[in-house]
Protein backbone atom coordinates (compact mmCIF):
# COMPACT_ATOMS: atom_id res chain seq x y z
CA UNK A 1 0.00 0.00 0.00
CA UNK A 2 1.39 3.45 -0.77
CA UNK A 3 -0.15 6.61 1.52
CA UNK A 4 0.64 10.06 -0.27
CA UNK A 5 2.50 12.59 1.62
CA UNK A 6 1.68 15.57 -0.42
CA UNK A 7 -1.59 15.11 -3.04
CA UNK A 8 -0.80 16.48 -6.74
CA UNK A 9 -4.42 16.30 -7.77
CA UNK A 10 -6.35 18.18 -4.77
CA UNK A 11 -4.03 21.47 -5.11
CA UNK A 12 -4.30 21.71 -8.68
CA UNK A 13 -7.83 21.66 -8.76
CA UNK A 14 -8.31 23.45 -5.70
CA UNK A 15 -6.84 26.40 -7.40
CA UNK A 16 -8.93 25.93 -10.93
CA UNK A 17 -12.32 26.08 -8.46
CA UNK A 18 -11.12 29.44 -6.97
CA UNK A 19 -10.30 30.93 -10.09
CA UNK A 20 -13.57 30.00 -11.33
CA UNK A 21 -15.75 31.48 -8.24
CA UNK A 22 -13.63 34.24 -7.38
CA UNK A 23 -15.71 37.07 -5.76
CA UNK A 24 -19.11 34.93 -5.82
CA UNK A 25 -19.09 34.49 -2.31
CA UNK A 26 -20.62 31.16 -2.38
CA UNK A 27 -21.59 28.65 0.35
CA UNK A 28 -21.44 25.07 0.94
CA UNK A 29 -23.59 22.82 3.49
CA UNK A 30 -22.52 19.43 4.32
CA UNK A 31 -24.93 17.48 6.41
CA UNK A 32 -23.86 13.96 7.69
CA UNK A 33 -25.49 10.86 8.47
CA UNK A 34 -23.73 7.58 10.57
CA UNK A 35 -20.99 7.09 11.90
CA UNK A 36 -17.72 9.02 13.96
CA UNK A 37 -15.79 8.28 10.68
CA UNK A 38 -18.47 10.30 8.46
CA UNK A 39 -18.65 12.95 10.47
CA UNK A 40 -14.48 13.08 10.48
CA UNK A 41 -14.96 12.84 6.96
CA UNK A 42 -17.28 15.80 6.65
CA UNK A 43 -14.98 17.94 8.49
CA UNK A 44 -12.45 17.13 5.40
CA UNK A 45 -15.23 17.71 3.19
CA UNK A 46 -15.65 21.25 4.36
CA UNK A 47 -12.03 21.60 4.48
CA UNK A 48 -12.23 21.19 0.61
CA UNK A 49 -14.55 23.38 0.01
CA UNK A 50 -13.43 26.13 2.00
CA UNK A 51 -10.01 25.78 0.23
CA UNK A 52 -11.70 26.07 -2.92
CA UNK A 53 -13.10 29.22 -1.96
CA UNK A 54 -16.64 28.33 -0.35
CA UNK A 55 -17.93 29.85 3.20
CA UNK A 56 -19.40 27.05 5.54
CA UNK A 57 -23.33 27.53 5.92
CA UNK A 58 -25.12 25.76 8.22
CA UNK A 59 -28.47 25.50 6.48
CA UNK A 60 -29.15 24.36 2.75
CA UNK A 61 -31.52 26.94 1.99
CA UNK A 62 -28.78 29.58 1.20
CA UNK A 63 -26.24 27.02 0.05
CA UNK A 64 -24.91 26.73 -3.94
CA UNK A 65 -23.29 23.62 -3.17
CA UNK A 66 -24.50 20.91 -0.83
CA UNK A 67 -23.19 17.45 -0.58
CA UNK A 68 -24.99 14.60 1.64
CA UNK A 69 -22.02 12.18 3.35
CA UNK A 70 -24.44 9.31 3.28
CA UNK A 71 -24.21 5.76 5.24
CA UNK A 72 -25.47 2.20 4.06
CA UNK A 73 -25.05 0.04 7.30
CA UNK A 74 -28.86 -0.10 7.69
CA UNK A 75 -31.47 0.63 4.86
CA UNK A 76 -33.30 3.46 7.51
CA UNK A 77 -29.95 5.15 7.06
CA UNK A 78 -30.22 5.13 3.45
CA UNK A 79 -33.86 5.71 3.28
CA UNK A 80 -33.21 8.81 4.99
CA UNK A 81 -30.57 9.85 2.86
CA UNK A 82 -32.68 9.68 0.03
CA UNK A 83 -35.82 11.30 1.59
CA UNK A 84 -33.96 14.06 2.45
CA UNK A 85 -32.20 14.18 -1.20
CA UNK A 86 -36.12 14.40 -2.27
CA UNK A 87 -36.68 17.41 -0.16
CA UNK A 88 -33.40 19.42 -1.70
CA UNK A 89 -35.14 19.35 -4.92
CA UNK A 90 -36.95 21.98 -4.92
CA UNK A 91 -33.57 24.49 -4.08
CA UNK A 92 -32.25 23.24 -7.32
CA UNK A 93 -35.28 23.99 -8.98
CA UNK A 94 -35.26 27.14 -7.52
CA UNK A 95 -31.56 27.83 -8.02
CA UNK A 96 -30.44 26.07 -11.01
CA UNK A 97 -26.57 26.91 -10.79
CA UNK A 98 -26.61 24.89 -7.46
CA UNK A 99 -24.71 22.13 -7.14
CA UNK A 100 -25.49 18.65 -5.52
CA UNK A 101 -23.53 15.76 -4.79
CA UNK A 102 -23.39 12.78 -2.59
CA UNK A 103 -20.73 11.17 -0.97
CA UNK A 104 -20.21 8.38 1.66
CA UNK A 105 -21.20 4.84 1.83
CA UNK A 106 -23.97 4.53 -0.34
CA UNK A 107 -21.91 6.24 -3.41
CA UNK A 108 -19.59 3.31 -2.61
CA UNK A 109 -22.77 0.82 -3.79
CA UNK A 110 -22.65 0.44 -7.54
CA UNK A 111 -26.67 -0.06 -7.15
CA UNK A 112 -26.96 3.51 -5.48
CA UNK A 113 -24.72 5.27 -7.96
CA UNK A 114 -26.58 4.26 -11.07
CA UNK A 115 -29.68 4.77 -9.02
CA UNK A 116 -28.74 8.28 -8.98
CA UNK A 117 -27.51 8.98 -12.10
CA UNK A 118 -31.04 7.89 -13.42
CA UNK A 119 -33.59 8.56 -11.19
CA UNK A 120 -32.33 11.99 -9.42
CA UNK A 121 -31.13 14.14 -12.49
CA UNK A 122 -30.26 17.11 -10.00
CA UNK A 123 -27.26 15.42 -8.39
CA UNK A 124 -24.50 16.65 -10.22
CA UNK A 125 -21.73 14.06 -8.62
CA UNK A 126 -20.77 10.99 -6.45
CA UNK A 127 -18.18 10.85 -4.38
CA UNK A 128 -16.80 7.49 -2.75
CA UNK A 129 -15.73 7.33 0.66
CA UNK A 130 -12.18 6.99 0.22
CA UNK A 131 -11.62 9.14 -2.64
CA UNK A 132 -12.18 12.59 -1.34
CA UNK A 133 -9.22 14.16 -2.73
CA UNK A 134 -11.72 14.27 -5.90
CA UNK A 135 -13.98 16.50 -4.33
CA UNK A 136 -12.26 19.78 -6.00
CA UNK A 137 -11.58 17.87 -9.53
CA UNK A 138 -15.56 17.07 -9.26
CA UNK A 139 -16.77 20.59 -8.70
CA UNK A 140 -14.41 21.55 -11.67
CA UNK A 141 -16.41 19.99 -13.94
CA UNK A 142 -19.56 20.81 -12.39
CA UNK A 143 -18.78 24.36 -12.89
CA UNK A 144 -16.72 24.63 -15.64
CA UNK A 145 -18.44 22.30 -18.06
CA UNK A 146 -22.14 21.45 -16.68
CA UNK A 147 -20.40 17.88 -16.21
CA UNK A 148 -22.49 15.21 -14.22
CA UNK A 149 -19.59 12.93 -12.32
CA UNK A 150 -20.81 9.43 -11.44
CA UNK A 151 -17.63 7.65 -10.32
CA UNK A 152 -17.25 4.14 -9.11
CA UNK A 153 -14.79 1.43 -8.69
CA UNK A 154 -11.76 3.87 -8.57
CA UNK A 155 -10.72 3.72 -5.38
CA UNK A 156 -7.35 2.47 -5.15
CA UNK A 157 -6.94 2.17 -1.57
CA UNK A 158 -4.31 4.96 -1.20
CA UNK A 159 -4.33 7.21 1.99
CA UNK A 160 -4.19 11.33 1.12
CA UNK A 161 -2.28 13.02 3.78
CA UNK A 162 -2.62 16.86 4.36
CA UNK A 163 -6.15 17.31 3.00
CA UNK A 164 -7.60 20.41 5.01
CA UNK A 165 -10.21 20.28 7.76
CA UNK A 166 -12.85 22.77 9.25
CA UNK A 167 -13.61 20.83 12.22
CA UNK A 168 -17.12 20.94 14.10
CA UNK A 169 -15.08 21.59 17.63
CA UNK A 170 -11.98 23.41 19.19
CA UNK A 171 -11.86 21.22 22.45
CA UNK A 172 -12.59 17.66 20.69
CA UNK A 173 -11.88 16.20 17.57
CA UNK A 174 -11.23 13.05 15.62
CA UNK A 175 -8.52 11.65 14.23
CA UNK A 176 -9.06 8.66 12.24
CA UNK A 177 -5.76 6.25 12.00
CA UNK A 178 -6.81 3.63 9.60
CA UNK A 179 -9.58 3.35 6.83
CA UNK A 180 -11.42 0.29 5.61
CA UNK A 181 -12.25 -3.44 7.60
CA UNK A 182 -11.02 -6.88 6.83
CA UNK A 183 -13.11 -8.63 9.68
CA UNK A 184 -16.67 -9.38 6.93
CA UNK A 185 -19.35 -10.09 9.21
CA UNK A 186 -22.09 -11.37 7.48
CA UNK A 187 -24.25 -8.59 8.22
CA UNK A 188 -22.07 -5.65 7.29
CA UNK A 189 -21.26 -3.58 4.08
CA UNK A 190 -18.47 -1.63 5.20
CA UNK A 191 -15.83 -3.79 3.53
CA UNK A 192 -17.39 -3.28 0.47
CA UNK A 193 -17.65 0.22 0.51
CA UNK A 194 -14.49 1.38 2.20
CA UNK A 195 -12.32 -1.46 1.40
CA UNK A 196 -9.53 -3.52 3.03
CA UNK A 197 -8.10 -2.24 6.07
CA UNK A 198 -4.87 0.04 5.54
CA UNK A 199 -3.60 2.76 8.40
CA UNK A 200 -2.09 5.82 8.30
CA UNK A 201 1.44 6.41 9.34
CA UNK A 202 2.56 6.83 13.14
CA UNK A 203 4.18 9.99 12.43
CA UNK A 204 1.69 11.53 10.65
CA UNK A 205 -1.08 10.72 13.20
CA UNK A 206 1.46 12.13 16.01
CA UNK A 207 1.79 14.71 14.03
CA UNK A 208 -1.74 15.42 13.93
CA UNK A 209 -2.41 14.95 17.14
CA UNK A 210 0.67 17.59 18.43
CA UNK A 211 -0.83 20.02 16.35
CA UNK A 212 -4.43 19.78 17.89
CA UNK A 213 -2.92 19.81 21.13
CA UNK A 214 -1.09 22.57 20.95
CA UNK A 215 -4.15 24.42 19.45
CA UNK A 216 -5.84 23.50 22.63
CA UNK A 217 -7.82 20.80 21.90
CA UNK A 218 -8.76 18.45 25.49
CA UNK A 219 -10.19 15.50 23.43
CA UNK A 220 -9.08 13.52 20.75
CA UNK A 221 -10.93 10.05 19.24
CA UNK A 222 -8.93 7.79 17.28
CA UNK A 223 -11.29 5.98 14.33
CA UNK A 224 -11.33 3.46 12.57
CA UNK A 225 -14.20 1.08 11.45
CA UNK A 226 -11.85 -1.47 13.19
CA UNK A 227 -9.64 0.69 15.45
CA UNK A 228 -7.49 -1.62 17.58
CA UNK A 229 -6.44 -3.33 14.22
CA UNK A 230 -4.44 -0.53 13.57
CA UNK A 231 -0.67 -1.86 12.42
CA UNK A 232 1.75 0.36 10.42
CA UNK A 233 5.05 0.79 12.29
CA UNK A 234 3.95 -0.57 15.40
CA UNK A 235 0.62 -1.83 16.53
CA UNK A 236 -2.36 -0.33 18.26
CA UNK A 237 -1.15 -0.18 21.76
CA UNK A 238 1.93 1.12 21.34
CA UNK A 239 0.33 3.83 19.21
CA UNK A 240 -2.15 5.19 22.08
CA UNK A 241 0.58 4.78 24.79
CA UNK A 242 3.00 7.31 22.20
CA UNK A 243 -0.32 9.92 21.80
CA UNK A 244 -0.54 9.35 25.27
CA UNK A 245 3.06 10.97 25.67
CA UNK A 246 2.11 13.97 24.24
CA UNK A 247 2.76 16.94 26.05
CA UNK A 248 -0.81 18.81 27.24
CA UNK A 249 -4.38 18.55 29.58
CA UNK A 250 -6.48 16.02 27.22
CA UNK A 251 -7.50 12.51 26.73
CA UNK A 252 -7.89 9.82 24.55
CA UNK A 253 -11.09 8.01 23.34
CA UNK A 254 -11.28 5.26 20.63
CA UNK A 255 -13.66 3.73 18.04
CA UNK A 256 -14.85 1.25 17.39
CA UNK A 257 -12.94 -1.78 18.83
CA UNK A 258 -13.52 -5.40 17.47
CA UNK A 259 -13.64 -8.02 20.83
CA UNK A 260 -10.60 -10.00 19.12
CA UNK A 261 -8.43 -7.68 18.77
CA UNK A 262 -8.18 -6.73 22.63
CA UNK A 263 -4.78 -7.71 23.61
CA UNK A 264 -3.37 -7.72 26.73
CA UNK A 265 -0.81 -5.06 26.17
CA UNK A 266 -3.61 -2.96 25.36
CA UNK A 267 -5.58 -3.50 28.44
CA UNK A 268 -1.92 -2.48 30.35
CA UNK A 269 -1.58 0.46 28.53
CA UNK A 270 -5.22 1.19 29.00
CA UNK A 271 -4.27 0.78 33.10
CA UNK A 272 -0.92 2.78 32.94
CA UNK A 273 -1.80 5.76 31.10
CA UNK A 274 -4.18 8.38 33.19
CA UNK A 275 -5.28 10.18 29.59
CA UNK A 276 -6.86 7.46 28.33
CA UNK A 277 -10.38 7.68 28.99
CA UNK A 278 -11.90 5.16 31.46
CA UNK A 279 -14.27 4.23 28.69
CA UNK A 280 -14.16 1.29 26.33
CA UNK A 281 -16.68 0.53 23.40
CA UNK A 282 -16.96 -3.28 22.44
CA UNK A 283 -19.32 -4.39 20.55
CA UNK A 284 -20.79 -7.61 20.85
CA UNK A 285 -23.77 -7.65 18.79
CA UNK A 286 -25.14 -11.22 19.99
CA UNK A 287 -24.70 -13.68 22.96
CA UNK A 288 -25.58 -16.70 21.10
CA UNK A 289 -22.70 -18.54 20.09
CA UNK A 290 -24.71 -19.85 17.02
CA UNK A 291 -25.36 -16.50 15.82
CA UNK A 292 -21.62 -15.35 16.55
CA UNK A 293 -20.67 -18.02 14.42
CA UNK A 294 -22.85 -16.68 11.45
CA UNK A 295 -21.82 -13.57 11.85
CA UNK A 296 -18.89 -14.63 11.35
CA UNK A 297 -17.80 -12.36 14.57
CA UNK A 298 -14.40 -15.38 15.38
CA UNK A 299 -15.69 -14.67 19.06
CA UNK A 300 -18.15 -16.43 21.35
CA UNK A 301 -19.79 -15.44 24.48
CA UNK A 302 -17.01 -16.77 27.18
CA UNK A 303 -14.41 -15.10 25.15
CA UNK A 304 -16.16 -12.06 25.32
CA UNK A 305 -17.00 -12.15 28.75
CA UNK A 306 -12.96 -13.10 29.26
CA UNK A 307 -12.29 -9.50 27.83
CA UNK A 308 -14.59 -8.17 30.12
CA UNK A 309 -13.63 -9.22 32.64
CA UNK A 310 -9.56 -8.83 31.63
CA UNK A 311 -10.81 -5.15 31.39
CA UNK A 312 -12.40 -4.47 35.25
CA UNK A 313 -9.53 -6.61 36.69
CA UNK A 314 -7.21 -3.74 34.89
CA UNK A 315 -9.16 -0.66 35.43
CA UNK A 316 -12.12 -1.27 38.03
CA UNK A 317 -14.10 2.10 37.14
CA UNK A 318 -13.81 1.19 33.83
CA UNK A 319 -17.40 2.08 31.80
CA UNK A 320 -18.42 -0.20 28.98
CA UNK A 321 -20.81 0.10 26.22
CA UNK A 322 -21.81 -1.97 23.35
CA UNK A 323 -23.62 -2.77 20.10
CA UNK A 324 -26.31 -5.20 20.00
CA UNK A 325 -27.86 -6.74 16.92
CA UNK A 326 -31.85 -8.05 17.29
CA UNK A 327 -33.45 -10.28 15.00
CA UNK A 328 -30.44 -11.61 13.09
CA UNK A 329 -31.34 -14.18 10.26
CA UNK A 330 -32.32 -17.57 12.27
CA UNK A 331 -32.73 -16.12 15.88
CA UNK A 332 -34.41 -18.18 18.22
CA UNK A 333 -35.72 -16.79 21.60
CA UNK A 334 -33.10 -19.22 23.53
CA UNK A 335 -30.39 -16.51 21.36
CA UNK A 336 -31.75 -13.42 22.44
CA UNK A 337 -31.86 -14.87 26.03
CA UNK A 338 -28.27 -15.45 25.58
CA UNK A 339 -28.02 -11.62 24.30
CA UNK A 340 -30.01 -10.96 27.68
CA UNK A 341 -28.08 -12.99 29.82
CA UNK A 342 -24.83 -11.38 28.35
CA UNK A 343 -26.14 -7.99 28.97
CA UNK A 344 -27.00 -8.79 32.82
CA UNK A 345 -23.79 -10.03 33.38
CA UNK A 346 -21.68 -7.73 32.16
CA UNK A 347 -23.67 -4.90 33.10
CA UNK A 348 -23.01 -1.99 30.31
CA UNK A 349 -23.50 1.36 30.88
CA UNK A 350 -25.10 2.37 27.14
CA UNK A 351 -26.38 -0.36 24.73
CA UNK A 352 -26.85 0.95 21.35
CA UNK A 353 -29.28 -1.64 19.45
CA UNK A 354 -30.40 -1.95 16.24
CA UNK A 355 -32.61 -4.31 15.02
CA UNK A 356 -31.51 -6.26 11.73
CA UNK A 357 -31.48 -4.97 8.79
CA UNK A 358 -30.21 -6.77 5.50
CA UNK A 359 -28.10 -5.00 3.33
CA UNK A 360 -27.53 -5.82 -0.63
CA UNK A 361 -24.29 -7.19 -1.24
CA UNK A 362 -23.73 -9.09 2.54
CA UNK A 363 -24.02 -13.24 2.86
CA UNK A 364 -26.86 -11.80 5.55
CA UNK A 365 -29.12 -10.96 3.41
CA UNK A 366 -29.32 -14.01 1.80
CA UNK A 367 -30.11 -16.09 4.12
CA UNK A 368 -32.59 -18.39 5.59
CA UNK A 369 -35.23 -18.08 8.55
CA UNK A 370 -35.34 -14.02 8.47
CA UNK A 371 -37.08 -13.27 11.69
CA UNK A 372 -40.75 -11.91 11.83
CA UNK A 373 -40.78 -8.05 11.69
CA UNK A 374 -42.80 -7.60 14.58
CA UNK A 375 -40.99 -10.20 16.79
CA UNK A 376 -37.80 -8.01 15.75
CA UNK A 377 -39.76 -5.29 17.55
CA UNK A 378 -41.50 -7.09 20.68
CA UNK A 379 -37.30 -8.45 21.48
CA UNK A 380 -35.79 -5.12 20.99
CA UNK A 381 -38.91 -3.77 23.31
CA UNK A 382 -38.04 -6.38 26.11
CA UNK A 383 -34.08 -5.43 25.63
CA UNK A 384 -34.39 -1.60 26.01
CA UNK A 385 -36.76 -2.68 29.07
CA UNK A 386 -33.86 -4.20 30.81
CA UNK A 387 -30.76 -2.21 29.57
CA UNK A 388 -33.03 0.46 30.76
CA UNK A 389 -32.82 -0.56 34.45
CA UNK A 390 -29.08 -1.08 34.14
CA UNK A 391 -28.31 1.96 32.89
CA UNK A 392 -30.14 3.42 35.30
CA UNK A 393 -28.64 1.75 38.32
CA UNK A 394 -25.07 2.52 36.80
CA UNK A 395 -26.00 6.22 36.96
CA UNK A 396 -27.11 5.95 40.36
CA UNK A 397 -23.55 5.29 41.46
CA UNK A 398 -22.95 8.27 40.62
CA UNK A 399 -25.08 10.62 42.75
CA UNK A 400 -23.32 13.16 45.66
CA UNK A 401 -20.46 12.45 43.40
CA UNK A 402 -17.81 15.09 42.11
CA UNK A 403 -16.81 13.96 38.48
CA UNK A 404 -14.78 15.90 36.34
CA UNK A 405 -16.39 16.70 32.96
CA UNK A 406 -15.81 18.81 29.75
CA UNK A 407 -17.79 21.34 28.59
CA UNK A 408 -19.00 20.36 25.35
CA UNK A 409 -22.04 23.43 24.68
CA UNK A 410 -24.12 25.99 26.30
CA UNK A 411 -27.73 26.91 25.45
CA UNK A 412 -30.06 29.79 27.03
CA UNK A 413 -32.68 28.37 28.72
CA UNK A 414 -35.05 31.05 30.28
CA UNK A 415 -32.86 33.23 30.72
CA UNK A 416 -30.22 30.31 32.50
CA UNK A 417 -27.15 29.16 31.03
CA UNK A 418 -27.24 25.58 30.42
CA UNK A 419 -23.91 23.37 30.11
CA UNK A 420 -23.55 20.04 28.27
CA UNK A 421 -20.71 17.89 28.80
CA UNK A 422 -19.01 14.47 28.55
CA UNK A 423 -17.59 12.61 32.09
CA UNK A 424 -14.42 10.72 31.59
CA UNK A 425 -16.85 7.62 31.55
CA UNK A 426 -18.76 9.30 28.34
CA UNK A 427 -22.06 10.21 30.41
CA UNK A 428 -23.97 13.01 29.45
CA UNK A 429 -23.81 15.33 32.19
CA UNK A 430 -26.24 18.50 32.15
CA UNK A 431 -25.42 21.75 34.47
CA UNK A 432 -26.07 25.29 35.18
CA UNK A 433 -22.70 27.43 34.25
CA UNK A 434 -21.48 30.44 32.00
CA UNK A 435 -21.05 30.17 28.18
CA UNK A 436 -17.08 30.80 28.64
CA UNK A 437 -17.19 27.35 30.25
CA UNK A 438 -17.70 25.95 26.89
CA UNK A 439 -14.05 23.81 26.06
CA UNK A 440 -12.34 23.58 29.89
CA UNK A 441 -12.70 21.55 31.96
CA UNK A 442 -15.12 21.59 35.21
CA UNK A 443 -15.75 19.81 38.05
CA UNK A 444 -19.08 18.59 38.91
CA UNK A 445 -21.19 17.23 41.82
CA UNK A 446 -23.66 15.26 40.94
CA UNK A 447 -27.60 15.70 42.02
CA UNK A 448 -29.60 13.70 39.95
CA UNK A 449 -29.21 10.35 38.03
CA UNK A 450 -31.56 9.28 35.27
CA UNK A 451 -30.31 6.45 32.91
CA UNK A 452 -28.49 8.29 30.42
CA UNK A 453 -27.93 11.55 31.37
CA UNK A 454 -27.10 13.27 34.31
CA UNK A 455 -27.69 16.74 36.36
CA UNK A 456 -25.24 18.55 38.70
CA UNK A 457 -23.65 21.72 40.40
CA UNK A 458 -20.07 23.39 38.92
CA UNK A 459 -18.51 23.40 41.71
CA UNK A 460 -15.13 25.20 40.73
Amino acid sequence: MNVNIENTEAPFYISKVRELICGSHLKVYVFTFGCQQNEADSEKIRGLAKAMGYTVTDTADNADLIILNTCAIREHAEVKALSMLGRLKSLKQNKPDMLMGLAGCMAGEEHNVRRLKSDFKYVDFTLEPNSLDKLPFLIYSALKDGQRNFIFGQDTGDITEGLPHVRQSSHRAWVSIMYGCNNFCSYCIVPYVRGRERSRSKDDILAECRDLINNGCREITLLGQNVNSYNAECDFADLVSAISEIDGDFQIRFMTSHPKDVSDKLIDVIAKKPKIAPHYHLPLQSGSDRILAAMNRTYDKQGFLNVVRKLREAKPDISLSTDIIVGFPGETEEDFNDTLDVLSLVRFDTVYSFIYSPRKGTPAAEMDNQVDKELKSERMSRLLELQDKISLEASLAYENRVIKILIDSAEDKDGECILKGRADNNKLVIAKGREEMVGTYRNVKIDKALAFNLYGTIID
